[in-house]
């Protein structure tokens, strides 16, 4: 004869509970799962999911706003095949134009939202922003902090990326409590923060910086933070150092080990190399 359970409400309940909790992460929403559905799409293609690709494109300097019909541009035209096109160049990708599945996976890696801009025929990897801004010559130390309350281990792991900064170039760093009166202000921040470039949850874009001399910085609050290497978060050093690039005039790199590269993966950390080197020594003559 069978042997009865003693407690089989609780183990209903239990079992309850962990398909429920299975459920649930399956299905935790990440930033670039509308990717998925584009697989194989090309030009000619009516297709729910590329007027998001089209503003993503855009927001990453691959594509003109103008050529987006908001809301429901899921068209498949000229426009978005050379962005694609373009995309696939930066990224040393096969240029088909289309969305095959290389190209889609690597659109879902996690990157900066700052715009990569492309230069064919180039023979230097590191850019600068349109116009070269750059910090004048009177300001070689700047000044960084956080808002009250941030977490202990970002400000390490900023002192550590100013440091690596002030060892290849003309820059002095040091933190500051008057947050209003830094020449960079660093901050968490979520979703759609008042600066025009709303984060996008859980994957995507991690963080981005404005260009000299306004010196803001900001990470991705919905992302998994760390200051060293985890699996399946990210490296407040790695991700620092290259915002941190972006704030003293550098664009983003095509070199794949340069901090400057737009991607990064979790549990990685990376530090400078000689492309990062040879950028900031070109923008500012030493």
């Amino acid at each position: 004869m069978a042997r009865e359970t003693k407690f089989p409400h609780l183990l209903s309940c239990t079992l309850l509970f962990l398909l429920l909790c299975c459920s649930s992460s399956l299905a935790s929403p990440h930033a670039m799962d509308f990717l998925q559905p584009l697989l194989r799409t090309q030009k000619g293609n009516l297709t729910q999911g590329l007027s998001k690709l089209k503003s993503h494109l855009s927001r990453l300097g691959y594509l003109n706003t103008n050529t987006i019909h908001k809301p429901h541009d899921d068209l498949f035209d000229d426009a978005l095949q050379q962005a694609v096109t373009d995309y696939q160049s930066f990224f040393s990708l096969p240029p088909t134009g289309a969305l095959d599945a290389v190209t889609l996976a690597h659109m879902g890696k996690p990157r900066c939202g700052v715009p990569d801009v492309f230069r064919p025929n180039s023979s230097a990897h590191y850019s600068f922003f349109p116009g070269q801004p750059k910090w004048p010559a009177g300001r070689r130390h700047l000044t960084y902090s956080f808002p009250p309350g941030t977490r202990a281990d970002a400000h390490k792991a900023i002192l550590d990326a100013t440091n690596m900064w002030a060892s290849v170039s003309p820059f002095t760093f040091s933190s500051t409590n008057n947050y209003n009166a830094a020449d960079i202000k660093i901050s968490f921040q979520y979703r759609d923060h008042g600066d025009g470039s709303p984060f996008d949850g859980s994957g995507g874009i991690l963080a981005h910086a404005s260009a000299p001399t306004d010196g803001k910085m900001h990470f991705d609050g919905d992302e998994r933070w760390v200051d060293g290497v985890v699996g399946g978060a990210f490296d407040l050093q790695t991700v620092g150092l290259h915002e941190l690039g972006h704030v003293l005039g550098l664009l983003h790199s095509q070199d794949g080990g340069a901090s400057m590269f737009p991607q990064v993966g979790s549990g990685i950390r990376k530090g400078l190399n000689k492309d990062d080197i040879d950028g900031i020594r070109a923008l500012y003559s030493f």
